[in-house]
């Protein structure tokens, strides 16, 4: 069984974020010449090539916001696209709706293309499509000179309904046995969700609000939806870089937010568990539409297309919210300096 790092506690004397971020100094630990240098790299007039263009980047250690820095025309109150930041949405909605008994992620995913008799498909369960092992058939490409299941999802035949056009697709692999990445993958579940609460739509978009947004802050969050009502939890939800950094101490903080449960308790442990992956993912290790490790072992990451990241370090007790337009072949780069970044700021002793 996977070991997980501790979740550091809010330290006391520290207000929550809901309305303004508390902001205070780089601690004595911290490298602040090379922070500074690895900065200047990033947000120079000319950025530097390995990482593309860097709009905005937000590190908050102890709960409290210590580097605040944006882009040339680019500000705060500026929301920026999620792309796949949105599927650790997604997750956290799921996680609201088990925690009122409307949901249980190990039975049938219960998709209405799935119900025939004999349709191995019905064997899918939602736990398989938050691990990214329905099994379905999806090609997740990005490049629009090859086949793209995403983008005629996103933007071609299945934009209309795209949990509909994701969910016909056949199985190539038994459901549990086979990781593959899917963005078809999050509008089912999210099609399930509204599925479970009876509402989809404006509705759906108060219960976000009232039960995930509100709680913790995040005023400026603005989801898509598909013409079919369908929150589109794959890639769509806006917000500024201070409420992706509120999003992002819910989970580091455990699902808890001053005080009051949001997220069920152990959904956080459960969205940074590994998923058994067959084959290894190149993009290294998935937990339930969370990435893992991405700035080092034990941290976990909300990651969107083009270099969109929310990376949560437990063990330094540390938030980086990046936003900007890195090619993909670039991505490697700029998760080593998001690493490097990590790593010069102290690790923090459990409460």
């Amino acid at each position: 069984m996977t070991r997980l790092a501790p979740l550091p506690a809010q330290p006391a004397g520290t207000p929550w974020p809901t309305s303004a971020w508390p902001t205070g100094k780089l601690g004595p630990g911290v490298d602040a010449a090379r922070l500074a240098s690895a900065l200047e790299g990033a947000f120079s007039d000319q950025p530097a090539s390995e990482l593309g263009e860097t709009q905005a980047l937000l590190i908050v250690q102890g709960g409290q916001l210590v580097v605040e820095r944006y882009g040339v025309g680019r500000g705060a109150d500026e929301t920026c696209r999620s792309w796949s930041m949105a599927k650790s949405i997604t997750q956290a909605l799921a996680g609201i709706l088990v925690g009122d008994g409307a949901l249980d992620i190990r039975a049938p995913a219960d998709a209405p293309e799935w119900r025939s008799a004999g349709d191995p498909r019905g064997a899918i369960t939602v736990d398989h499509l938050l691990r990214m092992s329905s099994g379905l058939r999806f090609v997740e490409v990005y490049s629009p000179d090859q086949p793209s299941d995403v983008i005629e999802m996103l933007f071609g035949a299945g934009r209309d309904d795209m949990a509909g056009f994701a969910a016909g697709f056949p199985l190539e692999h038994p459901p549990g046995r086979h990781f593959s990445y899917s963005s078809g993958t999050t509008n089912i579940i999210c099609r399930r969700l509204a599925q479970s609460l009876g509402a989809s739509g404006e509705a759906f978009h108060a219960f976000m609000r009232e039960r995930l947004f509100a709680e913790i802050g995040m005023s400026s969050a603005d989801p898509r939806f598909d013409a079919a009502g369908t929150f589109i939890g794959s890639s769509y939800c806006y917000a500024t870089p201070r409420d992706f950094a509120r999003f992002g101490l819910l989970y580091l903080r455990g699902g808890v937010w001053d005080g009051a449960r949001i997220l069920p308790e152990g959904w956080v442990d459960y969205a940074r568990t590994p998923t058994v992956q067959l084959p290894e993912c190149a993009d290294g290790p998935y937990g339930a539409h969370w990435w893992l490790d991405v700035a080092g072992p034990g941290s976990f990451a909300a990651s969107g297309y083009q270099g969109q990241h929310v990376v949560l370090c437990p063990d330094r007790d540390l938030i980086l919210v990046r936003h900007g337009a890195t090619p993909e072949v670039a991505q490697p780069a700029l998760v080593a300096w998001l690493s490097r970044i990590a790593s010069l700021f102290p690790r923090v002793e459990p409460a």
